[in-house]
């Protein structure tokens, strides 16, 4: 091999890197947000759970403000009174914010400084159906027909075309050269939390046997 040759080898295996270092870059850049997420809604979860315990096992969408609960309040797309009505479960507003959120910020406490721009989840207002793979909460980087959810209250068709918005949460490519995908995560009220392409987000509002689920978008 020439001095030439060589030169060349070597620059076509530098470029070869170049392009491939970015991809490992950004396949090592979200797990860290992708745990972070998950265990966020796990305990979320858990704290409504533990909430459900001490209130005929119904949770603050279930139960109306007079008594108690957040019912009304839910029913508008109000996502804060929900949290807040938890906060002792919850024990600290870091855990509604998920750290790949680029639209959010974390809150200090749960009232003078807390509001919907702390909060990355959804709520899921027809946890009364006895099917365990309603809605608990979930990324709230909901698109419907390629729009993005607003905050407020969503009513979502089963026959709607659902995705995960690619702005932020969670991405991820499985080979440097394919595009990236949107994914995301779903709290279930079976307690188990999903982490769902937008293939398998569709499939998951389909399992819910209801005809429109409807979501309180922060």
């Amino acid at each position: 091999m020439t001095l030439v040759e060589a030169v060349v080898v070597i620059a076509v295996l530098a470029v070869f890197v170049a392009m491939l270092l970015p991809a490992i870059q950004h396949n090592h850049r979200y797990p860290a947000s992708r745990i972070n997420c998950v265990n966020s809604l796990k305990e979320i979860g858990l704290a409504y759970r533990v909430w459900a315990g001490d209130n005929n096992d119904k949770f603050p969408m279930e139960i109306s403000v007079t008594n108690g609960g957040t019912m009304e309040l839910a029913a508008t797309g109000n996502v804060v009174a929900t949290f807040q009505i938890m906060s002792n479960e919850l024990s600290t507003p870091n855990l509604l914010y998920c750290t790949s959120d680029k639209d959010r910020t974390c809150a200090t406490n749960f009232t003078t400084d807390f509001s919907a721009k702390h909060i990355s989840y959804f709520v899921g207002l027809d946890t009364a159906n006895t099917n365990q793979q309603i809605f608990l909460s979930g990324d709230d980087n909901v698109a419907i027909e390629g729009v993005r959810a607003k905050s407020g209250l969503l009513g979502v068709s089963t026959n709607a075309n659902t995705a995960w918005t690619l702005e932020r949460h969670i991405s991820y490519k499985k080979h440097f050269w394919t595009p990236i995908h949107g994914m995301g995560n779903i709290g279930l009220v079976e307690g188990s939390v999903q982490q769902d392409t937008s293939i398998e987000l569709q499939r998951a509002f389909q399992q819910t046997g209801l005809a429109t689920n409807r979501l309180a978008i922060p």
